[in-house]
């Protein structure tokens, strides 16, 4: 089954995230956090392709036992920033030979001292959207982002965050994307849904109107904030630096006030008809647990 079939589909649909190990001794430990969270029953399981696809190898193994051995969805990560054209069809060759159905296009972050772009390398997601179409029928999912793409020259940084505005470029090269075959778009994280909302509307009215799920993200300590920040350029909305403010300093009380943050922004989401919601777990299935309890009786309705 693809995902776009699932999120189609009546129903609330909750999907979770994993990343392969950064070296091979930690394989193990990874697949038993993976085994965790199929046992909540997720729509699926999507798994990172890595820094640079450094971790790449991995992928395919850790989606091929979420589909095979757990009976869960699963949604392979695919850069192509780091590796050639050539390398790219591998991959794609090799997801193929695994089993896996869906794959979610990324151009990803370029590795420290390549220089980008090169003939040999495909420049932007969408082009690699229209190279995983030539290999297969494959599901295929994409990024966006709701506070405009870090490296975007339009993502203008207002005082009043909520007024930042989705330039014309950014929202046509979305469409771009989507229209070179994207089945669904999962966004980078955020931590004001009115931004998300904002975010839905124009994208609605450009045109795009595939399934959008957005992207939570459980925020448990100050330094994975730091991390966030760095990574997406994303903004922190006053009532959650209060939260930080207030129980940064203690593990197991920002830990709580984080699972809660995110459970209070899937709440108000689903409230407001938003029934695909991805959680950038991470894996960590301790937290992930926490928010489906949380929810226990909602995702029912």
């Amino acid at each position: 089954m693809k995902i776009i079939d699932k999120l189609n589909q009546k129903g609330i649909h909750i999907s979770f995230e994993v990343f392969p190990p950064k070296t091979d001794a930690g394989f193990d430990k990874v697949l038993s956090a993976t085994d965790e969270i199929a046992k909540l029953n997720p729509s699926y399981i999507s798994v990172t392709y890595g820094a640079g696809g450094g971790t790449s190898k991995n992928t395919a193994k850790i989606a091929s036992h979420i589909k095979e051995d757990l009976g869960v969805m699963s949604l392979a990560h695919l850069t192509c920033a780091s590796s050639t054209k050539e390398e790219v069809g591998e991959v794609i060759e090799n997801l193929k030979a695994h089993g896996i159905e869906n794959i979610l296009a990324l151009r990803g972050d370029i590795p420290e001292g390549m220089t980008f772009p090169d003939g040999d390398r495909f420049h932007y997601a969408y082009e690699l959207v229209q190279e995983i179409k030539k290999h297969g029928d494959f599901c295929i999912g994409a990024a966006c982002y709701p506070e405009g793409h870090p490296e975007s020259s339009n993502k203008s940084v207002d005082m009043d965050y909520l007024k930042q505005e989705h330039k014309e470029d950014d929202i046509r090269y979305l469409k771009q994307k989507v229209d070179s075959g994207v089945d669904f778009l999962t966004t980078q994280m955020f931590f004001d849904n009115d931004i998300h909302y904002n975010f839905l509307y124009r994208i609605r009215e450009a045109g795009i109107t595939v399934p959008v799920l957005p992207g939570i993200m459980p925020i448990t300590s100050a330094a994975q904030m730091k991390r966030s920040q760095e990574l997406s350029g994303t903004v922190f909305p006053r009532r959650f630096l209060a939260i930080l403010d207030r129980f940064g300093s203690s593990p197991d009380a920002m830990k709580q006030a984080g699972i809660a943050y995110a459970t209070d922004q899937i709440i108000d989401l689903l409230a407001n008809g938003v029934n695909n919601i991805h959680i950038y777990s991470m894996n960590k299935p301790e937290i992930a647990v926490a928010i489906m309890n949380n929810l226990s009786e909602i995702i029912k309705c």
